[in-house]
């Protein structure tokens, strides 16, 4: 049930690093004063991201022509170029000529097309000459379509995909999902006439279930829904089924960027001295440990340790089973803590690291997980995100116990709507409804 972890995800945040290190080398040649050598840092570095965002500049893909990221660059080279004039004739107590402007950034543009054209070639060439950074894919479907993406494969390995078999029929799923979870396929491409819809939903539950991406070959992409996320290779259309705003390089630097200053201020301001009072009022009422850690499964089902305020005596039950209403095991100081949700406040220390974020499916005991994937439809679709201190879920009244079938078929749903339509503007609703929550006192806090 893991998913095949690759450096390639840091391919993009060093692009961003590298252009940026690069634009303001190239702008020290203005000798600007220190103060204002700052601002002018600052202005570029917030209108390159927000206009790479904008103009989606680093969707840019293995299987992405040269010419694409061309037309990209200049487009980017446009509109910054009125960007950065803007700024000199704003503030035109720091103008500069146009012809130093200019030269600023045809040797900026200049650097980055280079960089990022030899960037691409020198993955080209090491997927081809290594084998490296490639992705395990079959393809289902006795179809034309399906042996031209098949030749597709295997005819340019510089895009890193190698085909490991193509099933000319879809009759025999056992078979396929077998062979799939054997030899640790990343990739599913299915022909969709080759499918009856019973057999597709099995082979879409199966994939959500197992952390595989789905993709398809349609007859005619006119048909689809224009919310699938259509990409092509060469000539051939490709449909993905499920596209998920955080698995953006811009937006995973959002939602870190949030986690850290976050969880740095409740660090700083809060559990720098709530710590060790919390940790008297513990050790007065019952021997044990001040911080209580558990293994969870978060982002791909890897295992962390989650740490909370101990909220109970120190018993062999605390990894098997949730808290109940009225549990003995919990203390008069943890009841306290449970009830304000203070006892979840460690749980910063594990955004800060980096295994959880402020927002996000909330992990469970590894028990119940593994219990959980067997028995709950799509339940492993929320490990394709970092867990999170709170959630949708458990703000829309899906927190605490589970006490029937229903309760985590719900908090899944609602993790699933998260996951797919994620934005930093619903992190922040999340966490200030958790907030409010925790003020006016929860049903099910205990």
């Amino acid at each position: 049930m893991t998913q095949t972890r690759r450096y390639s995800i840091f391919i993009r945040p060093l692009s961003y690093i590298i252009d940026l290190a690069i634009l303001l080398l190239f702008a020290s040649q203005f000798d600007f004063d220190f103060e204002t050598s700052l601002f002018f840092y600052v202005y570029v570095a917030v209108s390159w991201v927000l206009l790479s965002v904008y103009l989606d500049f680093y969707e840019v893909y293995r299987f992405t022509k040269l010419i694409k990221i061309t037309s990209l660059t200049f487009s980017q080279a446009v509109l910054f170029t009125l960007i950065i004039f803007s700024f000199f004739g704003f503030f035109y107590q720091f103008s500069r000529a146009p012809t130093r402007v200019l030269l600023y950034l045809f040797k900026s543009f200049s650097v980055i097309l280079i960089v990022k054209i030899a960037l691409h070639l020198f993955l080209k060439t090491y997927r081809k000459g290594f084998g490296g950074n490639f992705k395990r894919t079959v393809i289902i479907g006795n179809k034309p379509k399906s042996f031209q993406l098949k030749s597709f494969f295997d005819e340019n390995p510089e895009y890193g995909y190698k085909c490991q078999k193509v099933f000319k029929s879809s009759s025999d799923l056992d078979l396929i999902k077998t062979f799939i979870i054997e030899n640790n396929i990343d990739e599913i491409y299915c022909y969709m006439a080759a499918f009856e819809n019973e057999a597709l939903n099995v082979l879409i539950n199966f994939a959500d279930n197992n952390l595989k991406a789905l993709k398809f070959l349609p007859d005619n992409k006119d048909i689809y829904s224009s919310k699938l996320n259509f990409e092509y290779y060469s000539y051939l259309p490709i449909i993905s089924l499920r596209k998920i705003p955080i698995d953006s390089p811009v937006n995973q630097l959002l939602k870190r960027i949030f986690d850290i200053v976050l969880s740095s201020i409740v660090i700083i301001l809060i559990l720098s001295w709530l710590t060790p009072l919390m940790a008297i009022l513990i050790k007065l009422e019952s021997k044990g440990a001040v911080f209580f850690k558990q293994k969870r499964n978060g982002l791909n089902y890897e295992e962390f340790y989650c740490y909370k305020f101990r909220s109970m005596i120190p018993n062999p039950e605390a990894d098997l089973h949730q808290v109940k209403k009225n549990d003995k095991r919990v203390t008069k100081v943890g009841k306290f803590m449970r009830k304000t949700s203070l006892d979840e406040l460690p749980q910063f220390y594990n955004v800060f690291r980096g295994d959880m974020s402020v927002v996000g499916p909330r992990p469970h005991m590894v028990s119940h997980t593994h219990m959980y994937a067997e028995n709950v439809n799509k339940f492993m679709v929320r490990h394709f995100v970092k867990p999170g201190i709170t959630g949708l879920a458990q703000v829309s009244g899906y927190r605490g116990e589970i006490e029937t079938d229903q309760d985590i078929i719900n908090r899944v749903k609602y993790d699933i709507f998260y996951l797919e339509n994620w934005s930093l503007l619903l992190d922040l609703k999340i966490v200030l409804q958790t907030v409010t929550n925790a003020i006016k006192g929860e049903k099910k806090a205990y």
